[in-house]
């Protein structure tokens, strides 16, 4: 088991490496797992024993909408989160993600789930935007990163190559499974959805918020695509499906 509060122990789990992947974080906070804890204060950790070690580089991910001021906890985490790698004086590579599709995924076992129930339904009908990367797509940029070990601190923000609302990549994972789908995407009301939240999160100290259904819900949109610069050729949403269902 390895702790994300002490930068001691840490950098001994570490010791020899050149190069430190810091990915771990978490979406849906617990009664004993909060934003700050294991966003941000695990990650000035990380950075705490990757100087102990004498890490060349460390590699960062992070999300796509991670912004230090954002109102979104979630959001705002990780944009700290990223503020203190580009300060730590470390040369750094950050990559910033959107949904991961690949084979055990969380996202790709709610996305087949979704696609094979016929009465499938999501948050606001499904419309938000989103940009699907394949998780292999992923790796190839992490390990890219750590043998490039680029000086300086670079963010990317790496996203996959079709942007596709959510009910339109239900409908078109479900046509993957039987080419004759007519499938069709209900819709679960925002708004009373959050205000359910609201109120269970809060009895229950940690779950399913409104914050995280903000992220969910909210288009994935960048301004540059990174996977050129990070030396990945990218996997096609057809092909990443096809993967997911393979297994």
């Amino acid at each position: 088991c390895i702790r994300y509060d002490d930068a001691a122990v840490l950098a001994q789990a570490l010791a020899g490496a050149d190069c430190v992947v810091h990915l771990a974080g978490i979406l849906i906070e617990g009664k004993h797992s909060k934003y700050r804890e294991a966003n941000v204060d695990a990650t000035r950790t990380v950075v705490d024993a990757a100087k102990q070690i004498g890490a060349k580089h460390i590699v960062f991910i992070s999300v796509v909408g991670a912004d230090p001021t954002s109102s979104n906890a979630y959001f705002r985490s990780k944009g700290e989160a990223e503020a203190l790698v580009a300060a730590s004086g470390l040369s750094a590579t950050i990559i910033r993600t959107p949904i991961l599709l690949g084979p055990g995924t969380a996202g790709a076992s709610a996305l087949a789930s979704a696609a094979r129930n016929p009465n499938a339904k999501a948050l606001g009908g499904g419309h938000y935007k989103m940009r699907p990367l394949d998780i292999d797509d992923l790796n190839a940029a992490i390990f890219n990163a750590c043998k490039e070990q680029a000086a300086g601190c670079a963010s990317y923000e790496l996203v996959g190559p079709e942007a596709i609302a959510y009910c339109d990549l239900i409908k078109k994972t479900a046509r993957k499974i039987n080419p004759d789908s007519t499938l069709e995407v209900g819709s679960i009301p925002i708004g009373f959805t959050k205000l359910m939240a609201g109120i269970t999160s809060t009895l229950r100290g940690g779950g399913f918020t409104p914050t995280v259904i903000d992220v969910i819900t909210q288009d994935e949109e960048v301004s540059h695509n990174g996977f050129a610069e990070l030396g990945v050729t990218l996997t096609s949403l057809d092909r990443t499906i096809e993967k997911i269902l393979e297994k």
